[in-house]
């Protein structure tokens, strides 16, 4: 009898740990709504997010920096922060090829070879786990070769909100062998209202509570699936969002002759690729004591941001405080935007987890780094995670 017993320890020491972890038996759906600043949360009227609070776990996640939504999307994917992911903008210049990668470039952003770590979706599936992506940042590309196994192409099969809660429940009704375990969505609001609005706005508003009955009956079909039960929901962000004003603006040819500048990629922050090597010292001195910026060289900026030392960065970063903007002229059309410093308050993330695997009516008290997103989801598939700059231990709390 001693000897059974010594085996059956020794045979459950030896199995992965990913063996003993949620196990496969459980699906996980996760929804991100681009721009779920913390406290819309809070502030507007969603009952459907609210009664998760109460049922299962609230939080805040602070994003990685910057800010943004591609650098971020594919952070909660990989787990890696976008200077080692390699999507370190939304729109950045690739030194080696001599081109611009931007999010409005069909051409550069289909390229799997800006996509480093591993995602989610595929680290599950080559484990044997069936995955699903409606429109996530990223799976659309076939990085490493490859896509989720059930995937759609952002950029030429756009469908509406309701249709993707349709296809999100075609899915996990799928027969057992085919059903995906990780279902990732992805929603647009409310950012473009926050962008177009500002994230104090009756628009803002309405965006999200559209979202939050649309969610509600989501979860109510899911829960009617001979599965629903099985079923853990995500739903969460990428970035906050802040208000902005023209008026709130440091003009870029104010301190840069031309002639020091190749590019400047305007966004937050900004990446300066000075024309000439010898033009960097000039471009960083003439920023230094600018009000309403700061400025550091590539390779030099302060360790919390984790960020400046991608082979594709500008020569000069610089990140201007939160509502203001450094570029060449203002924008007149936004009212909100994002990409600030992401320790800032405007720039965390809502988070809600409902389903087996989670505390019922927990609250987080301390907020927590999106890297963790992937190490969590990679617990929940009961997969081995790839090497990632998240970890389990700062989430494990949340679980049963």
């Amino acid at each position: 009898m001693m000897r059974r017993l010594v085996f059956m320890f020794l045979v459950v020491a030896m199995l992965p740990w990913h063996a003993m972890a949620a196990g496969r038996d459980t699906y996980t759906v996760i929804v991100s709504l681009d721009g779920l600043r913390w406290d819309y949360l809070d502030t507007y009227d969603v009952p459907f997010l609210n009664q998760l609070s109460r049922e299962g776990v609230k939080a805040v996640m602070q994003p990685s920096f910057p800010s943004k939504t591609f650098p971020n999307h594919y952070t909660l994917a990989t787990g890696l922060v976008p200077d080692h992911h390699g999507i370190i903008s939304n729109t950045f210049w690739d030194r080696e090829r001599g081109v611009e990668f931007s999010l409005g470039n069909k051409d550069t952003r289909s390229k799997g070879y800006y996509y480093g770590g591993d995602p989610v979706w595929l680290t599950a599936k080559r484990q044997g786990v069936p995955t699903a992506a409606v429109f996530w940042v990223g799976s659309d590309v076939a990085i490493q070769g490859d896509h989720p196994t059930y995937w759609r192409d952002y950029q030429t099969e756009q469908i509406d909100f309701p249709s993707r809660v349709d296809e999100i429940i075609k899915l996990l009704s799928m027969p057992e062998k085919k059903r995906p375990h990780l279902v990732m969505a992805y929603f647009e609001e409310p950012d473009r209202s926050g962008h177009d609005f500002g994230p104090v706005h009756r628009q803002t508003r309405r965006a999200l509570e559209y979202l939050d009955s649309l969610l509600s009956l989501m979860w109510t079909r899911i829960q009617m699936l001979p599965i629903g039960s099985q079923v853990n929901l995500i739903i969460t962000g990428d970035h906050g969002m802040t208000s902005v004003d023209p008026k709130r603006f440091v003009n870029i040819n104010d301190y840069l002759p031309q002639r020091w500048v190749e590019r400047a990629c305007n966004d937050y922050p900004t990446l300066i690729y000075a024309s000439k090597p010898e033009y960097i010292d000039s471009i960083y001195n003439a920023l230094q004591g600018v009000d309403h910026i700061r400025a550091w060289k590539r390779g030099e900026l302060p360790a919390y941001l984790n960020y400046g030392t991608n082979s594709n960065m500008g020569d000069v970063v610089v990140l201007p405080d939160v509502g203001w903007l450094f570029a060449y002229k203002p924008s007149k059309k936004q009212r909100g935007s994002h990409g600030f410093d992401h320790t800032a308050a405007d720039m965390q993330v809502g988070f809600r987890a409902v389903g087996p695997d989670f505390k019922v009516g927990y609250e987080k008290p301390d907020r927590f780094r999106n890297v963790c997103i992937y190490p969590l989801l990679c617990h929940l598939l009961g997969v081995t995670p790839s090497p990632n700059d998240g970890s389990l231990d700062e989430v494990i709390d949340m679980l049963r």
